[in-house]
């Protein structure tokens, strides 16, 4: 299946009834968007069990693993809420089991956990300051089950992200690289987002990257717990609870597919 959530684009792979094995290199030809579908991220989803509806597993676009992917998760659940008739589900994945519910309107709600604030956690490469690293600019590390470096600017739009975002995923303080976001405050508990995203480059969403931005920007007093986020994309909404941090916004299901097997035993 082809969803975005967005325009944060993805593959969805429904290995629930047939379990098929995902590699780095099988990842890196679907994500050709010239040979292959395309995507910001890939999914596949995998059986539940008795704590989990699912259980999904991401990658980036350069074959990496993804620990976590909000917007895909959101599509996923809105996906499987549609099958089963249901407003909500539970879906488990490397950053632990997460909660989702119809949030109405069409929009869909995903609880991604507590935010990593720590630097072993994040992780960071050693004990520093995770409110304002010791990096040019003082950005905030925050990991969402992926680890993000935040920088807040006057004007997140005149920032060439292209030269600015691979400067710092590869930044030495992130053993793991790291996404980068670059944040202004454009009013009362609002914010202006654009992400480079590690392994994929400059997207138009990033649901964990809106979530570390928003506790960041509530960290920092910029804002409160509660702010819109706009993204190139369009809007989410981000709650920072006691429970976990909720996002909040539209999905898509675009088209479903089949890859043939000469596609398969080409990328294998």
């Amino acid at each position: 299946m082809k969803m975005h959530g967005l325009g944060n684009d993805f593959v969805v792979v429904d290995a629930r009834a047939r379990d098929r094995a995902m590699t780095p290199g099988l990842a890196r030809a679907i994500a050709d968007r010239s040979t292959g579908v395309g995507f910001d991220q890939l999914a596949v989803i995998g059986a539940g069990d008795a704590e989990a509806d699912a259980h999904l597993t991401f990658y980036n676009a350069d074959g990496s693993r993804a620990g976590a992917c909000g917007n895909a998760t959101r599509c996923i659940a809105r996906f499987l809420m549609d099958e089963t008739g249901r407003d909500s589900l539970t879906l488990s994945t490397a950053r632990g089991t997460l909660a989702a519910r119809d949030a109405g309107g069409g929009l869909t709600a995903v609880n991604m956990g507590a935010p990593q604030l720590g630097w072993r956690e994040i992780p960071l490469a050693e004990a520093v300051e995770t409110l304002e690293l010791p990096i040019e600019g003082g950005p905030t590390a925050t990991g969402m089950g992926n680890p993000h470096c935040t920088f807040f600017v006057e004007d997140a739009e005149a920032v060439p992200l292209e030269q600015f975002g691979p400067r710092y995923e590869h930044h030495p303080l992130y053993p793991e690289r790291t996404n980068v976001q670059v944040v202004s405050v454009t009013g009362p508990d609002r914010l202006r987002l654009r992400v480079w995203e590690r392994g994929v480059g400059v997207t138009r969403a990033s649901g964990t990257s809106a979530c570390a931005a928003a506790v960041a920007a509530a960290r920092r007093g910029l804002t409160g717990d509660r702010v819109r986020v706009d993204l190139d994309g369009g809007p989410l909404w981000i709650d920072w609870r006691t429970e976990g941090v909720w996002m909040t916004g539209a999905t898509a299901h675009v088209f479903d597919g089949v890859l043939t097997s000469a596609f398969l035993e080409g990328a294998a």
